[in-house]
């Protein structure tokens, strides 16, 4: 095994603070809510997905329902004890995460960032078997092998850096949740696509 005690028993262990403690974990859910988004970038070209867009906030590139799921999978100490165990922690805490962040997308913002009514064994199109199954690997993955990089990641982020970047993640959140009941679709956070192409705005008009 290459990690086995939890961060919050490393930094307690170590005598980190309490604000040293949540500003590790918070750089932890940006961090994994990054990779998720990169995770869905790489899966939606390999599943020639038509939607390639994959962000879920509307100016930083994050999926937060992957920095949620990975934070609750490390939430459970005893789970890493054994790793399957720890599979089926990752599948459940993860899919519960996936289910709520649906819920709240759907009933309060009116939107829908994915939709698995078209796969056996989901429940309300919101969660599904197979993608549990993805949780419960992504899990082994994040925990075994990808968590001891991001903790050392994290120790070296000076800690003068994590209140704007706190600041601006709620701001991004905030603007982000606006312009999603406004406009009711996704689409909203695509403001890029609306931009002019490059050099077109100085392109003279054919006769």
């Amino acid at each position: 095994m290459i990690w086995s005690a939890p961060p919050m028993l490393i930094g307690i262990q170590h005598g980190m603070g309490e604000s040293l403690l949540m500003a590790a974990w918070f750089w932890y859910f940006v961090l994994y809510s990054f990779l998720g988004f990169l995770v869905e970038v790489v899966f939606a070209r390999i599943t020639h997905n038509p939607k390639r867009d994959r962000k879920c906030l509307y100016f930083l590139p994050l999926c937060p329902v992957y920095g949620l799921g990975v934070l609750l999978m490390l939430a459970l100490p005893a789970a890493r004890s054994n790793s399957w165990l720890l599979f089926l922690w990752a599948a459940l805490s993860a899919t519960g995460a996936e289910y709520l962040m649906d819920l709240f997308y759907d009933r309060v913002l009116g939107v829908s960032f994915w939709d698995y009514s078209h796969l056996p064994l989901n429940l309300h199109g919101r969660v599904c078997l197979l993608f549990s199954f993805f949780w419960g690997i992504l899990g082994l993955i994040a925990v075994r092998l990808v968590h001891p990089l991001v903790v050392e990641l994290v120790s070296h982020i000076p800690q003068a850096v994590t209140l704007p970047a706190a600041l601006f993640l709620a701001l991004d959140i905030g603007f982000s949740v606006f312009v999603l009941r406004r406009d009711g679709t996704t689409d909203a956070l695509m403001w890029y696509r609306r931009l002019p192409a490059r050099g077109a705005r100085h392109s003279l008009p054919e006769k």
